[in-house]
């Protein structure tokens, strides 16, 4: 059987990885040493040119199924890793057939939850854990998406802000629809909420958390909020004609929970005294396309959301709130967040992509100013974070022994 690459954008090295050896035998320098979440399937990190990616061995018509969902998924700007090919005719060269693969593009800077526990953790990161993975499962549900095994495992978690931001990882058992009934987005949270749960029995067994930490609050805690931010999105929500300006507050709730109204849907009772609205239609990532549109940056949201705080807080200062908006942007970008980053060593730059490192130094502007007693200037705190508390280590990946 001929071997067989299909791929969305293929590196011409592909060809020359040991294609005719199971994945457990793959060894060389382009193999790559990165954290693995827990797998039922065999899983490999390998380096080719410039590029690092997953490579997954499993079932031919699961390769094939999960390769179109992750594309549909990432035509949708839905937050799931990037499908690169399917790699089939896979043979020893004694001619025993070895199980195809599907080959992903390592997402940059991410963590499996197992590797966040293991490097030792604060009180409130399972908390924020939480709400990335729920922010994650509803965008996924609003665009009709059955994850059918949402878990800890099956996916990934970015630093964002202070936050996690959170990407699927493994869409096998994964279904894509117009829309999800009730019953499919219960049964698909009952699901997570059981997995979760197994998940944190095994991090307390494994000594990664304490026993402060309760499998059982954390799940109650997944559910309701799950709830919350669904109904928040989806939510019917009556009032009277004189309180109009409710339309607009529901608008700014959803806004702040980095969500656009792209359509309302707004229907007045026969004799025009009650108000009934319902979001039609909600669009993720609000602080992300604003931030884009005014700066030509593309971060996380949550990166997003407090760097625009910075540019208002910036506006503010130097009494530009009657400017144009994009200009006094395109000053702040100029004039404070470029020369930030650009002064940065570069063993740090390495470490941190720009916005992530922006927020370190407002974090560690707090940190100053609380001591001083007063608002400690931007570039002396870059100086002192850059000198004192910046990360000196690659953020990158090694090669593996």
């Amino acid at each position: 059987m001929a071997l067989r690459i299909v791929a969305t954008k293929p590196h011409p090295a592909l060809v020359t990885l040991p294609w005719h050896l199971p994945l457990e035998d793959w060894r060389g320098e382009f193999m790559v040493a990165l954290p693995r979440g827990l797998s039922r399937h065999v899983v490999r990190f390998v380096r080719v040119g410039s590029d690092v990616y997953a490579v997954k061995e499993t079932r031919e018509h699961i390769a094939w199924a999960e390769y179109r969902l992750l594309r549909d998924l990432r035509r949708m700007h839905e937050p799931a890793v990037e499908p690169v090919g399917v790699v089939t005719g896979r043979e020893t060269p004694d001619g025993e057939a070895i199980e195809p693969v599907l080959v992903t593009r390592h997402l940059q800077r991410s963590m499996p939850y197992r590797e966040i526990f293991s490097r030792g953790v604060r009180p409130d990161t399972m908390p924020r854990l939480v709400d990335a993975l729920v922010v994650l499962f509803t965008r996924l549900h609003l665009a009709g998406f059955f994850w059918g095994d949402c878990s800890l495992s099956n996916t990934l978690f970015r630093r964002a802000a202070g936050e996690f931001s959170a990407y699927l990882v493994d869409a096998e058992t994964g279904e894509l629809h117009p829309q999800l009934s009730d019953g499919q987005r219960t049964y698909d949270l009952e699901t997570a909420v059981g997995n979760v749960f197994g998940e944190l029995l095994d991090l307390r067994a494994g000594g990664f958390v304490g026993d402060d930490l309760d499998p059982h609050e954390v799940v109650d805690s997944l559910h309701e909020r799950y709830t919350a931010l669904w109904k928040e999105l989806t939510g019917t929500e009556d009032f009277d004609t004189d309180e109009m300006w409710r339309i607009e507050q529901r608008i700014e709730r959803l806004n702040e929970l980095g969500f656009d109204v792209d359509e309302l849907e707004v229907v007045t009772d026969w004799n025009g005294s009650t108000v009934r609205l319902q979001p039609k239609h909600v669009e993720p990532g609000h602080h992300r396309r604003r931030l884009q549109s005014l700066t030509g940056m593309d971060v996380e949201d949550n990166q997003a959301r407090r760097l625009l705080n910075d540019l208002d807080a910036y506006t503010a200062a130097g009494g530009l709130q009657g400017e144009d908006v994009a200009l006094v942007a395109h000053r702040w970008l100029t004039q404070v967040f470029e020369p930030i980053v650009a002064i940065a060593p570069p063993e740090t730059r390495a470490a941190l992509e720009p916005a992530e490192l922006f927020h370190e130094i407002l974090e560690h502007r707090w940190y100053l100013s609380e001591q001083a007693g007063k608002e400690v200037e931007i570039f002396a705190t870059a100086r002192d974070y850059y000198a004192s508390a910046a990360p000196r280590s690659d953020a990158g990946v090694a090669p593996a022994t």
